[in-house]
């Protein structure tokens, strides 16, 4: 009996964009089980808290049965390992992100040598988005529809109190 293959994609997903959820969607068609796992980051001084960003991506991935959307706190080796998950997913939009995922990836190895690191690159439509870019478009208020789900946008509009 095979064990069931269970990927982490971990983040701080502020906010979720159409890029991570191409990349989950994706990624839930060759595992058996996804976890969106959402770093609550405090160094990171994220927009949303980590309520708001685990409810904005759970809301992003519905529809989608063998996705999960979780936070954690610890480090992410220790929380893989607490759920039996043996793959990491991370997404590269550009060679720019390949130094930094790669050294992530040695140390994650490093760390615990029995879960690899799956790089995925998003749909080219979605190569250039990021949280930054995406937030400082909205805190200018530019429209961001294109770059994020609606629910997502509300919020963004709602954090930079900008008017409909």
């Amino acid at each position: 009996m095979n064990a069931q293959q269970i990927a982490v994609y971990p983040g701080t997903f502020d906010p979720v964009t159409h890029g991570h959820t191409d990349l989950v969607e994706r990624a839930a068609r060759v595992f058996d089980k996804v976890v969106v796992a959402i770093a609550e980051s405090p160094h990171k001084a994220p927009l949303f808290s980590l309520q708001e960003r685990i409810e904005m991506a759970e809301r992003a991935m519905q529809g989608c049965e063998n996705i999960e959307v979780v936070g954690f706190d610890n480090l992410l080796m220790d929380f893989v390992k607490s759920i039996d998950a043996t793959i990491i997913v991370r997404g590269l939009r550009a060679v720019s992100d390949f130094e930094y995922e790669f050294q992530l990836a040695s140390m994650n190895r490093h760390l615990e040598e029995t879960v690899e690191t799956l790089f995925m690159t998003p749909d080219e439509d979605f190569s250039f988005i990021s949280s930054s870019l995406v937030k400082e478009i909205a805190r200018l208020g530019g429209n961001v529809s294109e770059f994020v789900g609606p629910e997502v946008e509300a919020a963004l509009r709602s954090k930079y109190a900008i008017g409909d």
